[in-house]
Order: structure tokens, then C-alpha cells, then sequence
């Protein structure tokens, strides 16, 4: 009984050991977002080389094809739907800058999807999840699916006229005269003058 429950107690401290120094290399990786994308192309490559040298595991890339779709789709989506609370984003240019807020932050997505590929990667190695297909059936599915749904993504974004790219607030010039020198906007206030 006794060494049951220490047994237990070190698995708990090595599991949380390591849960702890994954969370530290994911914060450590967050702000570096073009090295994260090339080790995410890595993962892709090597497993499309992996699928395509084994000739094999097609439900397990449609599959995965299928939830990528689904992440994108969140990628692209604001966190919340201009049909249901109104617009949330600017829709002329007199209104207040509003940066775009996504259903699916940046950071989520890389990590969903790179998760997913490992995953897959890993099913990989199991003979009973290559269930024997025609692939190309699959593939042109996937692709009608594809242009389906971005086709209906991108008429949202129309309708509601945003972008799912913010490149920051729109900054304006300076009037001729309309600062002082020092690049501060000259304040009067009400009745000084």
C-alpha cells in the first residue's frame, strides 16, 4: 500500500516536471512566430514523406485534412459574430478603431495544428488505421469542401466588411501647423482663449 503511494507520488512530481518545463518551452515560443511556422513546415514535410514512402494512412490525412479546415475556419472567424451581437467591427471611417479579435488566436492555431500532425504522424505507426481507400475520392472531396467553405468564410468577411489580418491602427499626418515643435498637438482648453 505504502509503495503504491509513493510510487504514485513520483510519477505525479515527474509528470508535473515535465508538464512545467513543456509550458516553459511554449512561452519561451510564443513571440518567435516565423521559427514556429518553419519548425510547423518541418512537421508537414516529414509527414508527407512518411504517408507518401508508406502509400497508406489516406483516411488518417483526410481526417486531418478535415480538422485543419475546421482550425483555419476559427483562425479566420472574429471571436464574435457580427449576425448575432451586431457589428463589432468599424463599418465607415469616422468610427473608433477596433483591431480584429480572433476566434482562434494565432498562437492556439499553431499548436492545434502541430499537435494534429504529430498525432497523425504517430497513427502512423498502427496498421489498423490504414483502412484501405481510394484516395483521390477522398482528395477531390476534401477540395470541394475547401472551396465550399471558404467561399462561404469570404462572403462573411464581405458582408461584414473585415479583414482577419489587423496591421494595427491607421495613422494620419499632421497637419501643417497643427503641432508645435516638439511633435505634441497644441491643447487649448475651453474659455482660454
Amino acid at each position: 500500500m505504502y509503495e503504491e503511494s509513493t510510487s504514485s507520488m513520483a510519477w505525479g512530481r515527474m509528470s508535473l516536471k515535465v508538464n512545467s518545463r513543456f509550458q516553459h518551452f511554449l512561452d519561451k515560443a510564443t513571440p518567435h512566430t516565423a521559427p514556429r511556422w518553419f519548425a510547423f513546415l518541418a512537421v508537414v514535410i516529414i509527414y508527407a514523406v512518411r504517408v507518401a514512402y508508406l502509400k497508406g494512412f489516406y483516411i488518417v490525412t483526410y481526417g486531418l485534412g478535415i480538422y485543419l479546415l475546421n482550425r483555419l475556419i476559427g483562425f479566420l472567424s472574429p471571436m464574435v459574430d457580427p449576425e448575432m451581437e451586431g457589428p463589432g467591427l468599424p463599418t465607415s471611417a469616422d468610427q473608433e478603431f477596433k483591431p480584429f479579435v480572433r476566434r482562434l488566436p494565432e498562437f492556439k492555431f499553431w499548436y492545434s495544428c502541430t499537435k494534429a500532425f504529430c498525432i497523425a504522424f504517430c497513427m502512423t505507426f498502427f496498421s489498423f488505421f490504414d483502412v484501405p481507400v481510394f484516395w483521390p475520392i477522398l482528395l477531390m472531396y476534401w477540395v470541394v469542401l475547401f472551396f465550399i467553405t471558404m467561399k462561404r468564410q469570404i462572403r462573411h468577411m464581405i458582408k461584414h466588411r473585415y479583414l482577419p489580418f489587423s496591421m494595427g491602427k491607421q495613422t494620419y499626418k499632421q497637419k501643417p501647423g497643427g503641432a508645435d515643435g516638439k511633435g505634441k498637438d497644441k491643447k487649448t482648453k475651453a474659455g482660454s482663449e
